[in-house]
């Protein structure tokens, strides 16, 4: 028996939710549930309503019950009910192109394009929601349907979902993140609006406490208000031993208005002092030059560098200080900065000796997280610095404020208790509790203050990275009443989202069944006996993010505020790390070489087993859908051999840029900018859990749920049409398939390609076309042979990634030559295509190997020493300018013959950087490059792949500035990228230009 046939496994508007996924988080103002509290690597919340309801609804059908026809006589008809139903209004698309011509042209438009709310904050009507469940009923038999999340994270994915009525279930193993859940899916719907109120006055009154207890450590002068203290970490000069501040630059302020720190050292005062400069004076300042870069520093007493390991024993030793060095005081319209008073140092040593004299008292009472900092992979950082316990990682007067907070947390919260029901009472202290850990966040000695942005968290990045320079705030008047700010925002935007979808738990207006299900435990073993129509989950990326590690940083503090409100979330010292499916090297510290590798199997295994599980709670026609955003081809090969072996079928590929236009637009570094969506189903020949070769967490593994229809079925292909039977017993080696990928991954790229992929994001998106290939009739042999067993080994699903990967690269290289075809040297093919898929100056390493072997070439050998094509940073890569590449023999203005053509153009684009149009006339002509079509060919591919955006008129990467000086001054006839014309009539736009 088929499965019933839904829209995702046919068509998905990604072109609009590519537009609303970046809208969503690029406006400053972010969707309710990011602002309740830090999580990592969330996915927008279209995006997750558009994966739960188009795994859902059907795919149309002109056999649909008369009153489905009635309203969709057509599939386009349908579709567009589908985006208006998921918030899609207008034309997204086209606002969009609007608004970048416009940024290009450095043009103001005198309105925003975009005429209509963000999607994720549009509600469904109710008819809306009756039309849905009308087809849920005819597909699925029942409006019952249920969906669950294994691995919810931040919650996304089941707060859409509940907002359309699902019968929703959401498990996380993070205890930190299972709180995060029920403040996100369960409380809002449950309570409704009228608990902002609750939380509003009882988080007044701790903060009422706290400015009492704390306002003599913070002294202000009059009509200030400090929004921030800047510190710099100290240590002691080696040869004078008086405190170097350390920080990588002295920026206050960038922009139209800038302000700097300006550092003075003179030889007979002890320490450093500071005075605040302005305009030209903090230009000429050069506040850039900091006294630390890359772990080394300079003494301003002598000029000597201070080693880094010298740094590293000081800290180790508990002997790294910190020295204020600057104050802001929030005005209107922006910051004033002033130097620290002796009056204000006064304060700052009260507050030492205060938290000196309470310590005692509040250890006893188990206020303070003494716990000490496991060693880990990003607990590696502070750890180096000397902070051994997690109560390290803040200033002591950052400490007396927070146990401060504590204290008055615990009573108020005694007179919540009083005045409140039970469940009431848990969720206003869930929210308190939040509030603390914002503030714990923004006010830790690894935040700091960047002088174009103003106070960044301790997540600024995805770890605990060290900050020689940090910020505080006034935490005696300004921190806490921010903090309250920011979580009751947040849970009213949440209650509204829900309460506009019709979502009332606490009036028992929906069933018991329709409440959102939160638990804790594996995804390898989730309790449930009754199946889901819909799993759809977005699961950890391999080694993208640390989540048991960072959250930590909150898991200390929350057995302090919600330990008796959730006693079975918090009885372990730290989070989970054993059963936790990413690949941490940390736990195979020991084994030498082998810790990466055993690292990536241990993710494959648990993951293997999660799949597994989800397969064996999914019914027999449900669907799995998995958002996966990583770039490297390992990530995806351990993906998918996960997805493959516990027994699915990949029906379906969706990529959606989900990542802010801001980054893609410098040019400089590149991210992944897309989401892929999977859509999966059982494979119907059995699950091959007995050769998965590990052992199942929680105890004996039940079996799956019995299908319909079992025995032989129909493997459809990515766009969910019957192809080939899929016998039980049939052998299928690579070469029988090997061609069919690659011509598959050649189909989806041109597609993929006319729907507006460029880049990384284009070669992702063949790997789920290649990947359902495989899964259709695995397990695939290849032609090798197992010498001990004697048996043919298994196909790595990266052997078929590289062919995507191959396809894609020869497609592009065609695109870039504009149809023609003409061979290049190596080496320029992999410049050519490392710009063009990347987009950007700096990438992955791991990338920049995998793209060197598709061209048998040598990443270090080739790349780096001989041809200096790029040079290495961390774990990534920088294409070097032309200028860099200068070396005798390779971009070199006295040679006459050049051994790869990037070398010439380099050499070309120097010469006339450094000495202008006619010395480059020359050295074209003296060798014969002006009238050399290859190499006219290659300008040609080049201009197209490096990216030529601009901003306010100007070229913002140099390497296009001088290609197009080239092209006006010698090649006139290259094509360069049109710019699209804008798509409303000219006497819309603004006409003011932008500087």
């Amino acid at each position: 028996m088929p499965h019933p046939p839904v829209l995702i496994e046919k068509w998905l508007p990604i072109k609009e939710l590519s537009v609303e996924s970046r809208r969503e988080n690029s406006t400053g103002q972010h969707p309710p549930p990011n602002r309740l509290h830090v999580w990592w690597a969330r996915r927008p919340l279209v995006v997750s309503r558009a994966a739960v309801l188009a795994s859902l609804l059907p795919q149309w059908s002109a056999n649909w019950p008369n009153d489905l026809i009635s309203k969709f006589p057509t599939e386009n008809a349908y579709h567009e009910w589908f985006k208006r139903f998921i918030g899609i209004l207008g034309d997204p698309v086209a606002a969009q192109q609007l608004m970048l011509w416009a940024k290009d042209k450095g043009i103001r438009l005198k309105k925003s394009p975009f005429e209509h709310k963000r999607a994720f904050s549009v509600s469904p009507s109710t008819d809306d929601l009756a039309l849905m469940r009308r087809m849920l009923s005819v597909t699925w038999g029942s409006e019952d349907i249920a969906m669950i999340d294994p691995m919810a994270g931040g919650g996304s994915i089941p707060f859409e979902a509940l907002r359309h009525g699902l019968r929703t279930h959401a498990n996380e193993l993070n205890p930190v993140a299972s709180v995060i859940l029920k403040a996100t899916v369960d409380y809002p719907a449950r309570f409704g609006i009228s608990l902002k109120d609750a939380i509003v006055y009882y988080g007044g009154k701790i903060a009422s406490i706290v400015q009492d207890r704390l306002s003599r450590f913070y002294l202000i002068e009059l009509g200030e208000k400090i929004h921030a203290y800047i510190w710099a970490r100290t240590v002691a000069c080696p040869e004078t031993g008086k405190p170097v501040p350390l920080s990588p630059n002295w920026w206050l302020a960038k922009g139209d208005k800038p302000l700097a720190a300006k550092l003075i050292c003179e030889p007979d005062e002890p320490e450093c002092r500071f005075e605040i400069v302005s305009g030209k004076e903090a230009i000429a300042s050069d506040p850039d030059k900091g006294t630390i870069k890359r772990g080394v520093a300079v003494s301003p007493w002598n000029g000597d560098a201070i080693p880094g390991d010298y740094i590293k024993r000081e800290a180790q030793a508990g002997r790294m200080g910190q020295q204020l060095y600057a104050i802001g005081i929030k005005k209107a319209g922006g910051f004033q900065f002033r130097a620290p008073t002796q009056a204000d140092l006064d304060a700052v040593k009260a507050a030492e000796e205060e938290l000196g004299r309470k310590l005692p008292e509040w250890e006893a009472k188990g206020l303070v997280p003494n716990d000490a900092i496991p060693v880990g992979n990003k607990t590696s950082e502070p750890l180096r610095y000397g902070m051994k316990r997690w109560c390290d990682m803040f200033s002591p007067r950052q400490l007396l404020s927070l146990c401060t907070f504590l204290e008055a947390f615990h009573e108020v919260m005694a007179e919540v208790r009083a005045g409140e029901p039970k469940e009431k009472a848990d969720a206003i202290a869930t929210y308190l509790a939040f509030m603390f850990d914002k503030a714990c966040m923004y006010n830790s000695v690894m935040a700091r203050w960047d002088g174009s942005r103003g106070m960044r968290s301790t997540f600024d990045r995805h770890d605990f990275s060290f900050k020689w320079s940090h910020g505080e705030f006034d935490a005696s008047r300004n921190l806490f009443p921010w903090c309250l700010e920011q979580v009751v925002g947040a849970y009213n935007g949440m209650a509204q989202l829900t309460q506009q979808s019709g979502q009332n738990l606490l009036e028992g207006e929906l069933s018991a069944s329709s409440k959102p299900v939160i638990s804790r435990m594996s995804a390898t073993a989730i309790l449930t006996d009754r199946p889901f129509h819909l799993v759809c989950v977005d699961p950890p990326y391999e080694a993208n993010v640390m989540y048991a590690e960072c959250s930590d940083f909150f898991y200390v503090w929350m057995k302090r505020t919600l330990g008796d409100v959730y006693p079975e979330l918090f009885r372990d010292e730290l989070t989970n790390k054993d059963d936790e499916a990413v690949a941490n090297v940390a736990r195979f510290k020991d084994v030498g070489r082998k810790k990466r590798e055993l690292a990536q199997d241990d993710y494959l295994r648990k993951m293997a087993a999660c799949f597994a599980e989800m397969n064996r709670v999914l019914h027999p026609d449900g669907v799995l859908t998995v958002m996966f955003t990583h770039k490297r081809v390992d990530a995806w090969n351990s993906l998918g051999r996960a997805l493959i072996e516990a027994g699915f079928v990949i029906k379906a590929s969706w990529p959606v840029r989900t990542e802010s236009e801001h980054s893609l637009h410098q040019a400089k570094k590149n991210a992944a900018a897309s989401t892929i969506l999977l859509v999966c189903r059982k494979r119907q020949v059995g699950l091959r859990i007995a050769d998965l070769g590990f052992g199942i967490a929680g105890g004996t593994r039940k079996p799956p749920f019995s299908a319909s229809g079992a025995g032989e079925s129909q493997v459809s292909d990515s766009n969910g049409q019957s192809e080939i039977p899929n016998p039980k017993s049939e052998i299928v080696w690579w070469d029988d398939i090997r061609e069919r990928v690659r011509r598959t991954a050649r189909e989806k790229a041109r597609e993929f390609h006319e729907l507006g992929l460029t880049g990384v994001d284009l070669y992702i998106s063949t790997f789920g076309p290649v990947l359902a290939i495989l899964s259709e009739r695995w397990p695939v042999y290849s032609s090798s042979m197992d010498e001990q067993t004697g048996k043919p080994i298994e196909l790595s699903p990266d052997v078929a990634l590289n062919i995507a990967r191959e396809e894609v690269m020869n497609l592009r290289r065609q695109g870039l030559l504009l149809g023609r075809k003409v061979e290049f040297d190596t080496i320029t093919d992999w410049y050519l295509m490392a710009w063009d898929a990347f987009r950007a100056q700096e990438f992955p390493a791991d990338e920049a190997r995998m793209l060197a072997l598709a061209l048998n070439l040598d990443i270090e050998a080739d790349l780096v020493k001989t041809k200096r094509v790029i040079a290495k940073k961390a774990s990534n890569v920088i294409l070097q300018l032309p200028k860099l590449r200068r070396k005798k023999g390779v971009v070199d203005p006295d040679l006459g013959t050049f051994e790869c053509l990037l070398d010439a153009i380099h050499t070309a684009m120097m010469v006339f950087e450094e000495d202008g149009s006619s010395a480059c006339g020359r050295f074209l002509s003296e060798t014969g490059l002006l009238n050399d079509s290859t190499f006219q060919a290659c300008l040609q591919a080049m201009v197209n792949a490096i990216p030529r955006t601009r901003k306010a008129g100007e070229f913002l990467r140099p390497e296009a500035k001088l290609l197009d000086d080239l092209r006006l001054n010698f090649f006139p006839d290259l094509e360069v990228p049109k710019d699209a014309p804008p798509p409303i009539e000219q006497k819309e736009l603004g006409l003011k230009r932008t500087v």
